[in-house]
């Protein structure tokens, strides 16, 4: 198969639309060809083509903040001499400044599927950028790994933000291209924009559902996405990130744990298994204990669980990492109804209110967990409503 970047450096006919005009690249680690040459250096030593700036989402163009809220500032690159700009920095949107410097700005950025992800809304954000300035946006499309399933309530209004880029469930089934196509229709964009398409993506395809196992390294498009299996539990244990609970940061198997020091992983299993066990499917949960070495709990010994998802065990269309760590909330909140849960601090610059809320694009996952009487079907039914809407509504962008 060939991802967009492919297509763009291999392909000169597909590149005449761009001679004569400057070009910038979003990108971040994860932004290589097959040989892992980074694509901006790929990019840089085509002789038809005029690379004027660059661009960085979360976490940096090369690869270099470890956590969430810790900013990349703008340098020159020392190689190309050429700005490299951040928006996530002083900055979320690109500047009129930042605008001024290209024509075209071609966008490689390796998605995880999840709508929390960032790249998702920076996306947004030069989309729109780019209709208010008249510039052309080109994506280069990459694989979803985690394919086309769907999972979670869809973002409500009013709930907007940079972890929330509009109206997605938690788990969309969309490439970045296929995105783009749903925030310009969404949106209702002016905007001179195209997708370069991958060939021969086969996200129904076992064993990798989504990601070219065997074909393509993994690099990590941020930090703590070390992995396939992280990516696929990523739509259930970011939302961790909202609670007092690890999700694994500081370990080698960031975002597929769950755990803290009061915890008793046996007992939060069987009552999992109590609360919905259809929502334990197509994975292997395995009772662990770890020591985060940063983060929450840094030098405490953790009891909690850890989500695999690599071997035989795993089945691709039953696996809900979503509804997985919804049953875990539930089960502590049975366990130990006034364990503090829910974790109250700063989150992407938001302060007014509470990170998982935020992660869930509404309060109805957290006021499910804290309402004694309401069961998994309650959330089940939520959900299934919206995830049908949502399986309907995208078909209008689906380009595989």
């Amino acid at each position: 198969m060939k991802f967009g970047i492919e297509r763009i450096t291999g392909e000169a006919d597909l590149r005449a639309a761009l001679r004569g005009r400057r070009v910038a690249l979003l990108a971040h680690p994860a932004s290589v060809l097959p040989d892992l040459t980074h694509s901006l250096d790929a990019l840089a030593a085509l002789p038809d083509l005029s690379l004027s700036a660059a661009f960085g989402p979360q976490h940096g163009l090369r690869g270099d903040k470890q956590d969430n809220m810790v900013e990349s500032p703008d340098y020159v690159d020392p190689q190309l001499g050429i700005p490299v700009y951040s928006l996530y920095g002083t900055v979320r949107r690109p500047t009129d400044a930042m605008l001024a410097a290209f024509d075209v700005l071609l966008v490689d950025l390796q998605d995880l599927g999840c709508r929390i992800y960032t790249f998702i809304t920076t996306l947004r954000y030069v989309l729109e950028a780019a209709a208010a300035h008249g510039k052309t946006v080109w994506i280069l499309d990459r694989p979803n790994p985690v394919g086309r399933p769907i999972e979670g309530t869809l973002l409500r209004t009013g709930w907007e933000s940079f972890v929330g880029a509009g109206a997605l469930p938690m788990r969309h089934g969309l490439t970045m291209g296929e995105l783009a196509h749903w925030f310009v229709a969404t949106l209702a964009l002016d905007v001179d924009y195209q997708v370069v398409t991958m060939l021969g993506w086969q996200p129904h395809v076992a064993p990798g559902h989504g990601w070219p196992l065997g074909e393509r390294e993994w690099v990590n498009p941020s930090p703590n996405a070390p992995n396939l299996s992280m990516a696929r539990c990523y739509a259930g244990t970011v939302m961790l990130e909202g609670t007092t609970l690890s999700e694994g940061r500081g370990t080698t198997r960031p975002l597929e744990l769950l755990g803290a020091p009061d915890l008793d992983a046996l007992a939060l299993l069987r009552e999992m298994h109590r609360i919905a066990p259809d929502w334990l499917a197509g994975c292997r949960l395995r009772p662990c204990w770890f020591e985060p070495t940063f983060h929450k709990h840094a030098g405490k010994l953790c009891a909690g669980l850890q989500i695999h998802v690599e071997a035989a065990s795993y089945v691709h269309e039953a696996f809900r990492p979503w509804r997985l760590v919804a049953a875990a909330f539930k089960a502590i909140r049975r366990l130990a109804p006034d364990y503090p849960l829910w974790r109250d601090f700063p989150y992407e610059y938001e302060r007014d209110r509470l990170a998982i809320d935020l992660i869930n694009g509404g309060s109805l996952l957290r006021e499910w967990v804290d309402d004694a009487a309401a069961t998994a079907a309650d959330l089940d039914a939520l959900a299934a409503a919206d995830e049908a809407l949502w399986r309907a509504g995208r078909e209008a962008v689906l380009l595989y």
